[in-house]
């Protein structure tokens, strides 16, 4: 199987489909030199793109959104190829990055725009939102392009430059992005792909260039991150998976309940920091639930990423793979019942099959842990103050779910939810309108709306005086 380490060598990158497990290209790493010239062009481009108005900002995202649309169906492509994703789901990704960057353009001026503030007689005060410089951005594989635009979407907005360091095994799409911000009319380097090592990213955290730096991966990787960050006197912004609550109550709609979790726990081969993953359900309707989603996941078709009539590919990668098996197993020795699935593929690529496990408690690997992969961990909870208790029974924070017929009771569960978001009777999902981030291990910081905006800038509060 190929690993992470195994994926990174003294050269530079491997890029494998994960389908089948061939070689798609080697990807040598830029040197110290070439680093150095790449951080030089990007400070020079960023001063330039700070330099331009606002309107031709807006103009080069609508130009943004042309192209990611004129280009979809090879960065889709491309996106199956090296990470699995299907092509459906690859080609509704690129989607979203355009429709995302059109709502940037159409909104973010005027939330960007000087705050003007009231204060008694005739000084004038305004607060103003000023870029800060360059940002790194440290994203993760699974949705390779959306987890780039989401950052850099706002970022780059309000007048800073972005450097991206991708992930080994999506760096095709690393640098089919970057292409496609120089075709879109941004200054040449403004948006720049580095290739380095791992090791590399401390250097690059520190160097006087970067102003911050933004994260989506695992715990692990952020409070690395966040702790050069901490000693550079630098931002940092985390994003860092969840294990999201899907709270299942006894007024709850049950057949829209079973069909829209099982969307939401599959999608993208179960790959998503945003999804559910425990699902709490109230005993009175527990074993409905349960026998109506198993039967319902065992119509989740996992082949061909290509195939339109697949439902979800394969894991990204070999390891992950053998980590998402390695926790079932676990999971099943400390008593939770396995229902569906359980083991990997036979065959060519990385397939895990469709999993659901029932009876799972807290303590095992099931609830306790982030499960990237196609696998429901069921639990049942004893009436709503216990189906509350055992959401917040979780080191992460992200988001959550809720289903109910009372909405009025719902507005109220949910402020007693510790996470960044809850939805309630749908599925997580991002979008441009609403903030994205946790709370507890999940992260801090937030993307997308108004918040991520604001989430990089200088907030220049400017007070001046009426001398006569």
């Amino acid at each position: 199987m190929m690993n992470q380490a195994a994926m990174e060598s003294k050269a530079g990158t491997v890029s494998r489909n994960p389908a089948n497990g061939e070689l798609i290209r080697t990807y040598e790493y830029q040197t110290p030199a070439e680093l150095e010239r790449m951080l030089a062009d990007n400070a020079a481009a960023s001063a330039r793109w700070r330099g331009t108005s606002m309107n031709e900002r807006v103009e080069c995202y609508r130009r943004l959104a042309a192209t990611l649309r004129s280009r979809a169906e090879p960065l889709a492509l491309l996106a199956t190829h090296e990470m699995g994703k299907t092509l459906k789901s690859a080609r509704a990704e690129v989607e979203k990055c355009a429709l995302s960057m059109e709502w940037f353009a159409e909104h973010g001026p005027a939330i960007l725009a000087d705050e003007p503030v009231k204060v008694d007689g005739d000084d004038r005060v305004h607060v103003s939102f000023l870029p800060i410089g360059t940002i790194l951005g440290v994203m993760p594989w699974n949705f390779p392009f959306w987890q780039v635009m989401r950052a850099a979407g706002p970022i780059m907005l309000s007048g800073n430059g972005f450097v991206l360091k991708h992930a080994a095994n999506v760096k095709g799409c690393a640098y089919a992005l970057e292409d496609v911000f120089e075709a879109s009319g941004f200054p040449k380097h403004a948006f720049t792909n580095l290739h380095i090592r791992n090791a590399d990213v401390d250097a690059v955290i520190e160097d006087p260039r970067i102003a911050a730096v933004t994260v989506t991966g695992s715990m692990r990787a952020g409070a690395s991150v966040a702790s050069v960050a901490g000693r550079a006197m630098k931002k940092s912004l985390l994003e860092l998976g969840g294990a999201d609550a899907y709270i299942v109550l006894a007024d709850a709609n049950l057949e829209k309940a079973v069909h829209v979790g099982v969307e939401a726990r599959f999608q993208n081969a179960g790959q998503v920091c945003l999804a559910a993953k425990r699902f709490i359900l109230e005993r009175s309707i527990a074993q409905e639930f349960t026998e109506r989603y198993v039967e319902a996941a065992r119509a989740v078709k996992a082949g061909d990423p290509l195939d339109e009539a697949t439902t979800i590919g394969p894991i990204a990668r070999g390891d992950l793979r053998d980590g998402v098996h390695d926790q079932v197993e676990r999971s099943i020795a400390s008593g939770a019942k396995l229902l569906l699935g359980g083991k990997p593929m036979q065959g060519p690529g990385y397939f895990y099959e469709p999993t659901v496990l029932g009876d799972v408690t807290p303590g095992m690997a099931a609830f306790d842990e982030e499960i990237f992969g196609p696998v429901a961990a069921l639990t049942v909870a004893d009436d709503l103050e216990h189906a509350i208790a055992l959401a917040n029974n979780c080191e992460y924070g992200l988001s959550g779910n809720l289903w109910t017929s009372d909405l009025k009771k719902a507005s109220e569960i949910a402020r007693r939810l510790e996470t960044g978001g809850v939805f309630v009777n749908g599925f997580s999902a991002s979008n441009p309108r609403l903030p994205v981030g946790g709370v507890k291990k999940s992260g801090y910081g937030r993307e997308l709306s108004h918040f991520g905006l604001r989430e990089f800038v200088n907030a220049q509060g400017v007070w001046i005086k009426n001398v006569g």
